[in-house]
């Protein structure tokens, strides 16, 4: 790992808005309509902290149909998967529980106002 790489990984777990991002993270893949929900902020803001924790190479992104979702990363070199874990287990529920409960609000609306997909024979 080069020194600038090393750089790039401590200045994106550097800021709190990046962290409250990957503990969101941590319980599964979510695109940034729902960042924008559980942090109240707006989408340029959180796209720009989520481009630099991606480009720390400490999440990934899956393209779903018009949707980005976003996932910490699985598979990394031992050091950037050590540095995640240990940093996740620092931030405590009670530290975003605000977070969780604004995105558990809007993933309810957001799972009931979807279409109902029917299956056509």
């Amino acid at each position: 790992m080069t020194m600038e790489a090393l750089a790039n990984i401590y200045h994106a777990l550097s800021e709190v808005t990046r962290l409250r991002i990957l503990k969101l993270l941590e319980h599964g893949e979510l695109c940034v309509c729902d960042l924008v929900a559980a942090l109240e902020m707006s989408q340029p803001k959180i796209s720009f902290h989520v481009a630099a924790l991606k480009g720390a190479g400490l999440i990934n992104d899956r393209k779903d149909g018009r949707w980005i979702r976003y996932s910490i990363v699985s598979e990394c070199d031992l050091f950037r998967r050590y540095l995640i874990s240990t940093t996740l287990e620092k931030i405590t529920e009670d530290d975003i529980a605000g977070d969780r409960a604004r995105l558990s609000a809007f993933l309810e609306k957001k799972e009931s106002t979807l279409p109902v997909r029917r299956n056509v024979s």
